[in-house]
């Protein structure tokens, strides 16, 4: 007698939302990269679709890092000590489908670059490399108001995503998001109500729903990953459910989370399977948009995506 599964079946769905413009927008990437767009939670494609595969990128930072572990410098070697060449390692011999850009030198703490310095960097990469970007201010939110707005207008039109936003801190990067055409990624400490307020408030400046990432905010393997997969969860439960302020894709920092852990940080062989293992379990709990710092690490999640993909 055959057994007759038992399946969900959601109203709602998670927004769509594309990175990257190309000269038919009015920017100059080669590609545009869609997230989002699930009506089931992961995976279960006889419940719902996933039409966007979740996708993985590399993170650089417009100066050379002072705080990675050998290990993980090592893979990249002396292309981490020009940003130009060490993004084009990163997308031409690594494969990365986008990048994520932190413009760290700004931060008083790595050298207080004035804001035009970083933007005349931002400038040259749009030059040299033309997969879509994630931009990420130092986190000196005083520093970032000015320094993401001047971001914002130098990628006008490249449909970049910009953050981070929180909700003490969203108003000026809303706009300049508003402005030039971009998408924003907010973020909250772990909490599915605040993360929600913070789309509210983005929401309520006028910003498209559409045009929002959701940062949670993620650990690494180990003590605090069942918190945040549970918090992910619901928050896609509520979003499948028909919760338009919490209908967004997730992006999440996966490799700065894991190379800053003692674990990855005594041991390469190591903290690269961390990042593996990190990456597949927010992906088995709604992630979109990974971003993540080994190459061999990102490199195993795409793969293991590409499989997992398969209908």
């Amino acid at each position: 007698m055959p057994i007759d599964l038992a399946r969900e079946k959601y109203s709602g769905s998670v927004y769509t939302v594309e990175l990257g413009g190309t000269s038919a927008a009015g920017g100059t990437r080669d590609s545009v990269i869609k997230i989002g767009g699930e009506t089931t939670l992961p995976f279960l494609f006889e419940e719902g679709s996933m039409p966007n595969s979740p996708v993985v990128g590399l993170e650089i930072f417009d100066c050379e890092p002072t705080d990675w572990p050998d290990g993980l410098k090592n893979e990249i070697g002396d292309a981490l000590k020009d940003p130009i060449k060490w993004a084009k390692k990163c997308v031409g011999d690594f494969g990365s489908k986008f990048l994520c850009v932190r413009l760290i030198s700004a931060h008083p703490d790595w050298g207080g670059r004035s804001a035009n310095d970083a933007i005349a960097f931002l400038k040259s990469l749009l030059q040299e490399v033309k997969v879509p970007l994630v931009i990420i201010g130092c986190g000196d939110a005083q520093v970032d108001n000015e320094l993401l707005a001047k971001a914002s207008q130098a990628t006008k039109n490249e449909k970049c995503i910009l953050g981070i936003a929180s909700q003490n801190n969203y108003k000026t990067l809303t706009a300049s998001c508003l402005a030039d055409g971009h998408s924003i990624i907010a973020t909250s400490p772990v909490d599915v109500n605040i993360a929600k307020q913070v789309n509210i408030l983005i929401s309520d400046m006028g910003l498209d729903p559409k045009r929002i990432v959701m940062d949670p905010t993620t650990a690494s393997l180990g003590y605090g990953m069942e918190y945040v997969y549970s918090i992910m969860e619901r928050a896609r439960l509520s979003a499948l459910a028909g919760d338009k302020m919490l209908s967004m894709p997730f992006i999440l920092f996966i490799g700065q989370e894991v190379w800053r852990v003692k674990e990855a940080k005594d041991s390469t062989p190591l903290g690269i399977k961390w990042e593996i293992a990190t990456a597949a379990a927010m992906l088995q709990s709604g992630a979109d948009i990974l971003v993540m710092r080994h190459p061999v690490a990102a490199q195993a999640t795409s793969k293991y995506i590409d499989g997992i993909m398969k209908r």
